[in-house]
C-alpha cells in the first residue's frame, strides 16, 4: 500500500474508533480566526494530538483538534488550526487533514487565511474572497505516485473555488452589509513574510493577496471531488506598501478585529450551503 495512503487510512481509523459524526461541510480556520469555533454547537472534540500519526501544529494562534456540531442546521467538523509546509512536515501531512475531512463525510471545503493585501485597492480588515489562486514554491502534494483510491491522475484546475458557492457567499455578504472584495491569491512557503521586490513581482503577475496555506490544500481536496471556497481575511499590507515592519502578532490582530463580521459571514454562509450539499 502507498505509504502517504496508509498514513492516511490510519489515521481516519483512529479517528473513527473516538468519534462516529459525519459532517458535510470542512471548515479550516485561519490565524487569529479559530475563536470561531465558540459558534458551533459542539457535540464532539478530538485533539490532534489524539489521533495516531497526525501531524501537530506548532504555529501561535493555532489550537491544534478538530470540532465536531453544527452550524445552526448544517453538519460540520472544523479545524481549529492547520499544519503548514513551513513547520517542516512533508507536503502530504499538510493536506493529510483535508483528505481526512472528505473521508469523515464532508462534501463542502470552506477555507479560510490570513493574508497580506497586494492589490492597492485593499485595506487591511477587507476580506476576499478567491476566485482562483496560484501556487509558487510549495511542492504539489499530488506529485508522486497516485492515489488512486482518491482521485485522478491529472485533475483539471479550470473551476477549483465552486462557482454556486462562490454566489452564496456573494450574495450572504451583501444581504449582511460586508463588504466583499474578490481576487487571486498565492501561497508562498513562509515562514519568511515576502521582500517587497517579491511583491512587485506578485503585483505585476496580477496576484491580490499573499499568504503561506491553503493552495494546497484545495489542490488536494479538487483532487478528491469536493466543493471548495475560500475567504481570506487581508490582515495587513504586504511588504513595501507600507512603512510599517510586518509581524505575526499584526495578523492576529487584525484577524481579531475583523473576526465579528467574519463570523457572521461564515455562518450565514455554511447555512444556506444546504441548498448545494
Amino acid at each position: 500500500m502507498n505509504p502517504v495512503y496508509e498514513k492516511l487510512m490510519k489515521c481516519y481509523e483512529s479517528v473513527r474508533a473516538k468519534i462516529d459524526f459525519v459532517p458535510e461541510v470542512a471548515i479550516v480556520l485561519g490565524s487569529g480566526l479559530g475563536d470561531y469555533a465558540d459558534n458551533i454547537r459542539v457535540e464532539a472534540e478530538l485533539d490532534y494530538k489524539e489521533i495516531e500519526g497526525f501531524p501537530v501544529s506548532t504555529v501561535p494562534g493555532h489550537a491544534g483538534k478538530f470540532i465536531f456540531g453544527y452550524v445552526n442546521d448544517v453538519p460540520v467538523v472544523c479545524m481549529k488550526g492547520r499544519v503548514h509546509y513551513y513547520e517542516g512536515y512533508p507536503i502530504s501531512d499538510v493536506v493529510l487533514p483535508t483528505r481526512l475531512m472528505k473521508l469523515m463525510g464532508a462534501k463542502v471545503l470552506f477555507l479560510t487565511n490570513a493574508s497580506g493585501g497586494i492589490n492597492p485597492n485593499f485595506k487591511a480588515g477587507d476580506f476576499m474572497m478567491l476566485k482562483d489562486h496560484v501556487s509558487l514554491w510549495a511542492p504539489n502534494p499530488l506529485i508522486g505516485a497516485n492515489l488512486d483510491e482518491l482521485g485522478t491522475r491529472f485533475p483539471d484546475m479550470t473551476h477549483v473555488y465552486d462557482e454556486q458557492l462562490q454566489e452564496i457567499i456573494r450574495q450572504t455578504a451583501a444581504d449582511c452589509g460586508i463588504g466583499l472584495q474578490e481576487g487571486v491569491y498565492v501561497q508562498l512557503t513562509g515562514p519568511s513574510f515576502e521582500s517587497p521586490a517579491e511583491i512587485q513581482m506578485l503585483h505585476k503577475l496580477g496576484i491580490d493577496a499573499v499568504g503561506m496555506s491553503t493552495v494546497v490544500e484545495a489542490i488536494a481536496a479538487n483532487h478528491m471531488g469536493m466543493k471548495i471556497c475560500c475567504i481570506s481575511c487581508v490582515c495587513n499590507l504586504a511588504a513595501g506598501m507600507s512603512a510599517n515592519p510586518l509581524t505575526h502578532e499584526e495578523v492576529q490582530e487584525a484577524a481579531n478585529t475583523a473576526a465579528p463580521l467574519f463570523k457572521k459571514l461564515l455562518t450565514e454562509s455554511v447555512t444556506r450551503f444546504k441548498q448545494v450539499l
